[in-house]
């Protein structure tokens, strides 16, 4: 455990201070509504904090625990290898993580302007960040989803996340934000690039290695 905080404090403080206020609020109500995101009142200007609290809090158990297993699974390498190649890797992975929470909210701010009952909550725009620049550094790990006992490469999965977000952003009313997850993998994307311009030739490197193997 003292290791896993040391090698991976920024993720190991993440992970802590979600489960903790996810589950402080499943029985606080009016905590719970006061950290959500309210699209209609941060695009005048109000609760602009909810842009970070809203990823500190999840609908349900099975909402938190899904997330959790996602981030604990590539967040915590994902710090690890950061931290390996820079010498502010703990700092860089902490501003993807926080960055790509607002940025993830962007696009369901303006779309969900005007749309006063409309909320959204959890942190799925962020860890979608954390996953597709997982990508960038292991485009050839094998990504496994629950209900499929093969393991999908992670450079195939990528876009196919993206394409199945984009559709069920225009058709779908599950009540779930494809967009910030769509966004939330963009920005993942965006950030690690401007932050290790050398990722690019490294993972087409490492596909072309891939394709020859």
């Amino acid at each position: 455990m003292e290791s896993i905080i040391a090698d991976t404090p920024v993720a190991s403080i993440i992970f802590l201070f979600t489960v903790v206020t996810s589950i402080y609020t499943f029985y606080n109500p009016e905590v719970f509504s006061r950290l959500m995101l309210h699209p209609y009142t941060v695009s005048r200007g109000k609760n602009l904090h909810t842009l970070i609290t809203s990823g500190l809090v999840h609908a349900n158990w099975s909402h938190l625990i899904f997330n959790m297993l996602t981030f604990y699974f590539f967040g915590f390498p994902l710090e690890k290898i950061m931290a390996a190649t820079s010498g502010w890797g703990h700092g860089q992975f902490a501003l993807l993580y926080l960055l790509s929470m607002v940025l993830s909210d962007a696009s369901t701010v303006y779309k969900q302007r005007n749309n006063f009952s409309y909320h959204s909550l959890g942190a799925s725009g962020a860890i979608s960040a954390v996953l597709f620049s997982m990508i960038l550094f292991m485009p050839g790990m094998s990504i496994y989803l629950f209900f499929i006992p093969i393991g999908i490469p992670a450079v195939i999965f990528g876009p196919l996340y993206l394409i199945y977000c984009a559709y069920m952003a225009r058709s779908s009313y599950d009540g779930i934000n494809h967009d910030a997850h769509f966004y939330g993998a963009l920005a993942g994307l965006l950030i690690t690039i401007v932050m290790f311009p050398g990722i690019v030739p490294y993972f087409f490197g490492e596909v072309q290695g891939m394709l020859h193997r």
